[in-house]
């Protein structure tokens, strides 16, 4: 069956956010900020949305937060502040608070009603929309979840204001993403772009959500179509979760982590699927112009394969991935050797 999207734009979303919630009469109404949206947020929040008794629950901004760990400090405040099944819990924040107060939200009392507020780029075009919830599991991304959608999303490119750039070129990341598995005129629209200011992106978020959209409403739960929207992720995850853990490496956003996955697999792409050198080039030179150069030494790439074995895609020993037979074109589940993992790394340590 397939599931129903809400989704609102602008400033008229969040009136609409608002007039819905008093319609629903919630018995009490939560608020999951991070240190940052707390900060730079809720204040705008609450007075373009008129929305009062909110009790607000807040949570250590950063990716090495998304655990068990926080998720009972929040179970337990709701619990202490009286949250029953008649509860409902905004998430307005980045990824990290979407996908973790989801989570926190569809296990509270087996569910309660939530709201996406995505503030960053990434959570507009990705993470927010679509109803993937969870938590990471020790090193490993996403591995404890559950997908359900949210009431309502509320995508406001007002909040991009109140990003770095690094923020911004995380979110864009995702977005070249939507180009290369579903529309290649995006993905040429995209590259023409020579900023990556707020003004610059604001004009294509909503294609971006009309393609992610697009693919989950046909295959919900992930089955098939959906697994597209992992172009990029087999590797991209593995790398982000090595450079998050690593005792002495500086920490990858999710979309620089990404984008080193998807030169990875445009050079898989030719491999496997018969993609044109041309355009795995074309993949290379586009993500090197954006995104600096990580040097990743061969003791790196050995802790990123072992991280490879638990992606959530593989089949028992098998590595899954999703690659490109040419730009806008995708093909699922293919196995890919060692062998050529370890020369996609070589394709992409020869940037520039």
């Amino acid at each position: 069956m397939k599931t129903q999207h809400s989704i609102h734009y602008g400033k008229e979303g969040l009136l609409t956010l608002a007039s819905h919630i008093k319609m629903r009469g919630y018995s009490s109404l939560f608020v999951l900020t991070d240190t940052h949206t707390a900060h730079h947020c809720f204040d705008r929040f609450v007075n373009e949305t008129g929305l009062t008794s909110l009790n607000v629950l807040t949570m250590t901004a950063g990716e090495e937060h998304k655990n068990i760990k926080t998720c009972e400090t929040l179970w337990h405040e709701l619990s202490s502040l009286g949250a029953d099944r008649n509860s409902a819990l905004i998430n307005l924040g980045g990824g990290v608070v979407t996908d973790l107060g989801g989570f926190v939200a569809c296990t509270f009392k087996r569910g309660i009603d939530f709201y996406n507020v995505p503030t960053s780029l990434l959570a507009m075009v990705d993470a927010s929309v679509g109803g993937k919830t969870g938590i990471d599991f020790g090193p490993l991304k996403n591995q404890i979840g559950i997908i359900q959608e949210p009431v309502k999303v509320i995508i406001d490119s007002h909040w991009l204001q109140t990003l770095p750039y690094v923020e911004l070129r995380s979110g864009f990341s995702e977005m070249l993403k939507h180009g290369l598995i579903a529309d290649k005129a995006y993905w040429n629209t995209l590259q023409s772009l020579t900023t990556l200011s707020p003004n610059a992106l604001a004009p294509y978020i909503e294609r971006s959500v009309e393609l992610k959209k697009d693919v989950v409403l046909e295959d919900p739960t992930e089955k098939h179509l959906r697994k597209i929207l992992n172009y990029g992720h087999t590797l991209g995850h593995a790398i982000e979760s090595y450079y998050l853990h690593h005792p002495s490496q500086k920490r990858l956003l999710h979309g620089e982590a990404i984008a080193i996955g998807m030169i990875t697999e445009a050079y898989l792409s030719v491999a496997y699927c018969g993609m044109s050198k041309k355009e795995a080039q074309e993949i290379k030179q586009a993500f090197d112009r954006w995104f600096p150069k990580i040097e990743i030494s061969s003791g790196d790439e050995n802790e990123i394969f072992a991280l490879l074995r638990h992606d959530k895609k593989n089949k028992g020993q098998a590595i899954r991935f999703v690659l490109l037979h040419q730009i806008g074109q995708p093909k699922i589940d293919i196995e890919v050797t060692s062998e050529h993992i370890s020369e996609a790394f070589q394709f992409y340590a020869d940037l520039s």
